[in-house]
């Protein structure tokens, strides 16, 4: 690294230039990696936290309306249960609704409707559990938003009241909606929109919107759907039912697949510039007998010093930007694990980049130093 080391003092600003740009880029990469890390959580971390392998919605039902259109009954929750592999399974509700708070408070809740007392009960960190028919957990967030445990919330339009008795310790929402996790009977008359005094339909007291599954690993889900007449995802697929969350994702991943591309581009483009400006001097040390390979080898770590500090810089400064913005109202969280693959990743296509424009080193002719004619 002799000469990569004297070049990177020689011209230390146009090094510092070179690694501001990568830096900003670096910050860029971490801040995108933060919203979509904040977008995911505020999307699906209800779903996230439910101890489930599957879900098996009706027929024939899209994975894009699966959680609002299907509709499933206690005889196809039978049929799962009785699924070779399968260790549990219960019915599981889903859908939106508009409420309000006694003290006013305008509030959107995602309702996941589950037996008390089931592997999909909610444990609460705040309050009691599941168990009244009126009583609701919340998750945490809706607690910060402004509800409070011994709250009483009304349904818009049907009027059906229930009371807040405990909230989760974590943050867990659907959609970007707060979740409140109720008592399956009491979600089955919400489904149908029967309010107070209302008398439920008959069949829609065996209905939910799918079957919560947790099995063992290798599960043959088609064979279940097969005997119980639906159609399976595994949780992680299920996730891309939250509404807006395909998009979202593959939105910023579009995205950051861009600022990798670029920064690649970037840092190939500037060590081609750089490579072109020291013929001359790699010429003078392939005549007196440097290898190829040590071209090449001090190219590289001319290239990793730079790339190294640089990402570094950014990494800590888009670190402590979203420090700052995670305050906010912004679906922002920084990950440990995203943040040092984006870290890696801009070091790897950078040194590639680098790499490309470097290893026209090998082609230099000696007799270039010696004033020899082509």
């Amino acid at each position: 690294m002799f000469l990569a080391l004297r070049e990177l003092r020689f011209a230390r600003w146009r090094f510092t230039l070179m690694g501001s740009v990568v830096a900003l880029i670096a910050v860029l990469v971490v801040l995108l990696s933060g919203l979509s890390s904040g977008l995911v959580n505020d999307g699906v971390s209800g779903l996230q936290r439910l101890p489930v392998t599957a879900f098996a919605f009706d027929h024939d039902t899209k994975l894009d309306s699966a959680f609002s259109r299907s509709v499933v009954d206690r005889e196809q929750l039978d049929q799962w249960r009785r699924q070779p592999g399968v260790r549990e399974a219960a019915l599981f509700g889903n859908m939106l609704v508009n409420a309000r708070s006694d003290r006013g408070l305008p509030i959107d809740l995602a309702m996941f409707g589950v037996e008390p007392g089931s592997f999909l009960s909610p444990v609460a960190a705040q309050g009691a559990g599941l168990g009244s028919p009126d009583g609701i957990v919340v998750s945490r967030t809706a607690i910060d938003a402004g509800l409070r445990v011994g709250d009483t919330v009304v349904i818009d339009r049907i009027g059906t009241r229930f009371t807040v008795v405990g909230a989760t310790a974590d943050q867990r929402t659907f959609g970007h909606v707060d979740v409140a996790y109720v008592p399956l009977d009491a979600w089955q008359r919400l489904h149908q929109g029967a309010g107070p005094g209302e008398k439920l339909r008959a069949s829609a007291a065996t209905e939910a919107t799918a079957v919560a599954i947790r099995a063992d690993e290798g599960l043959d889900l088609a064979a279940g759907d097969a005997a119980a007449r639906t159609t399976s995802f595994d949780k992680v697929e299920a996730y891309g039912a939250s509404p807006g969350y395909t998009a979202e994702t593959s939105t910023l991943q579009l995205i950051q697949a861009f600022l990798y591309a670029i920064s690649a581009l970037v840092v190939g483009a500037f060590f081609t510039v750089w490579t072109i400006n020291r013929r001359h001097e790699l010429a003078v040390l392939r005549a007196i007998g440097a290898a190829r390979s040590y071209l090449l080898l001090d190219g590289l770590a001319q290239a990793l010093v730079v790339l190294g500090g640089s990402i570094g810089a950014g990494v800590a400064l888009g670190v402590g930007l979203g420090g700052l913005i995670s305050g906010s109202a912004v679906p922002f969280a920084i990950e440990a694990p995203a943040v040092i693959l984006a870290g890696l990743l801009l070091a790897v296509l950078g040194v590639i980049g680098a790499a490309v424009a470097i290893v026209r080193v090998a082609a230099i002719d000696p007799l270039t130093a010696l004033g020899a004619q082509r």
